[in-house]
């Protein structure tokens, strides 16, 4: 029984993100379908976190187990045969018999992008969250940067898949801007659901005047979720970096 790990890539916009769900699309079982058929039987892929719908993942990894003998060179192509336009395997790697894709990810990277400029551009529709109020990126990053460190993040945690704490650690929660287009980047051992977008959606509330930066810490604090911002939508949100102790996966 061989292990193998996909790294991949996808456009979510049509899909109810990655988990399978009854009577919807996902990328997980769309890609679980393919491989099906390449593999000759039922496939089940284990993916590296559970993107919302509508969210896309520039990096992704995803193992699974099967007794086929497909080269690993030929996997990549015979996938993305069977599999629409807006997915893409990049790669395929036999790994470790104990790997698995979530459970021995060290940390992420998403990163949020914001339209910023008050003509839409129809090309960002889906692919960043278009805010047309001119936005100081210099106090975005003030913002951002409170979240940096070991907290308890209830507060910005949506009601979903239960955890058994909420407590993690952010590496650097940063903006910049290139033209038009800013990118709030994120890195943490780990995410709760929606974690990202409340955290844009706070550092977008205090550059609204809602609250200064410097209450986040406060906000935190309290794990009231209605004391932060609102979750900004899913468009603007991509998985864009992993890390794993087999550096293959880390490019």
């Amino acid at each position: 029984m061989r292990n193998i790990a996909l790294k991949l890539m996808y456009n979510g916009t049509a899909y109810h993100g990655w988990q399978i769900q009854k009577n919807a699309v996902t990328v997980c079982g769309t890609l679980e379908a393919a491989l099906g058929e390449i593999c000759g039987g039922p496939v089940h892929l284990t993916g590296c976190g559970r993107t919302d719908a509508g969210v896309h993942a520039e990096r992704y990894v995803a193992n699974f187990r099967t007794e086929s003998r497909i080269p690993l060179e030929r996997l990549p192509l015979a996938v993305n045969t069977h599999t629409p336009e807006d997915i893409a395997v990049q790669a395929a790697l036999e790994v470790d018999e104990r790997f698995n894709a979530i459970g021995s990810c060290l940390k992420k990277e998403y990163t949020y992008r914001i339209y910023n400029t008050r003509i839409k551009n129809p090309f960002y529709v889906n692919r960043a969250y278009f805010y047309p109020k001119h936005l100081d990126e210099a106090f975005l990053n003030r913002a951002a940067g409170m979240f940096v460190g070991t907290h308890d993040f209830a507060a910005v945690r949506s009601v979903g898949t239960e955890t058994s704490s909420t407590v993690r650690t952010i590496y650097y929660c940063h903006v910049s801007r290139n033209g038009e287009l800013l990118e709030l980047k994120v890195c943490a051992d780990g995410f709760l659901y929606n974690m990202v977008r409340a955290i844009t959606g706070t550092v977008l509330y205090a550059a609204e005047g809602k609250f200064a930066p410097e209450d986040i810490p406060a906000i935190l604090e309290s794990r009231d979720r209605t004391a932060a911002g609102p979750t900004a939508p899913p468009g603007g949100l991509y998985l864009t970096r992993l890390w794993y102790e087999d550096e293959r996966l880390n490019d």
